[in-house]
């Protein structure tokens, strides 16, 4: 498939934007639970800036998502096949999700005890966003690298661990004694993050094409061998579902993206968090810039990794 970068910008930037607020409203059932660190200083200014970059992301990835339509202005209609389409459903928890983030940092901001239960009603929001995201390219069977349940899991440990790893980052600028534990949460999360991908890649490589240049062409043949595409110009088929890139190209991002998004953060994290007395900003704001280009790379490469079966039939476009 060509990867849209519309679309990438859009799920990392939503992705990280769900993963914070969970991490913000897990920090203060925390404290309500009784970890005294949650209530230290400063925990205030840390959620209600935290929501407030949730917000910014979320919002930054819906005008991403405006890039992609051909009729912008038409954006409207995309709620109304929400009985029976993930995408329109996303189009309804996107916005849900934004509303609840905002409400929960403005009731930090003016002191309201109900933030938290705003917090919790944010989290379920993030969650289904969460799922209708996924279930975009994980209900299309045809597309066998998508068609798993492992597409679900690795959009949710992704965003949770970009968020987190932000939400590390902004405790050592404002809540210090917080930072530690977040960064420890954080190198978890990109830990079972790697894990879940790894598990994906192995799994696609192993896959075998359902359908053959027989099945796509109708001819019996068994030697069947395609030398043109038949036309002299490209066409919506061969410029929406191929990435035109070369298979060194493609191995080259795979490679970046694994140590973007997983090995030079976790790195980096797992310094901060044995540093954490000294608010190392530093780290951990590097560690959140640079799992972002590196899931900006695991996202291009989600989308170029999947084979369209219509490939078969223009294989030599």
């Amino acid at each position: 498939m060509r990867p849209a970068f519309s679309v990438v910008f859009l799920t990392t930037l939503c992705g990280a934007a769900q993963g914070l607020l969970i991490a913000l409203v897990g920090v203060e059932l925390a404290g309500r639970l009784g970890w005294a660190a949650a209530n230290a200083a400063g925990t205030q200014d840390f959620y209600a800036v935290g929501a407030a970059l949730s917000v910014v992301l979320g919002a930054l990835g819906l005008v991403a998502s405006f890039f992609h339509l051909g009729h912008p202005e038409r954006a409207w209609r995309a709620i109304a096949m929400w009985r029976t389409s993930w995408l329109s459903r996303e189009c309804l928890a996107l916005p849900a999700f934004l509303a609840c983030a905002f409400a929960y940092g403005a009731a930090h901001w003016f002191g309201s005890p109900y933030a938290l239960a705003i917090g919790i009603l944010g989290v379920l929001a993030g969650a289904v966003l969460f799922v209708c995201t996924s279930m975009i390219y994980a209900c299309l069977r045809f597309l066998q690298e998508w068609a798993t349940p492992l597409t679900m899991v690795n959009f949710v440990l992704l965003g949770c661990a970009s968020g987190c790893t932000l939400a590390a980052a902004c405790s050592a600028w404002l809540a210090p004694a917080l930072a530690g534990a977040l960064a420890t949460c954080a190198c978890a999360l990109t830990l079972a993050g790697c894990a879940s991908r790894v598990a994906s890649l192995v799994r696609n490589a192993r896959l075998r094409p359902k359908s053959t240049l027989q099945s796509a062409t109708g001819i019996k043949g068994p030697n069947v061998v395609q030398k043109s595409r038949g036309f002299t110009a490209q066409s919506f088929n061969t410029r929406e579902f191929f990435h035109g890139q070369t298979p060194r190209t493609v191995q080259a991002v795979k490679w970046a993206f694994l140590g973007g998004a997983f090995a030079a953060p976790f790195a980096l994290t797992a310094l901060g968090a044995a540093s954490a007395m000294t608010s190392p900003i530093g780290l951990l704001g590097a560690a959140f810039v640079i799992q972002y280009a590196g899931l900006v790379a695991e996202r291009w490469f989600f989308f170029a990794e999947a084979r369209h079966p219509q490939n078969l039939y223009y294989e030599r476009a």
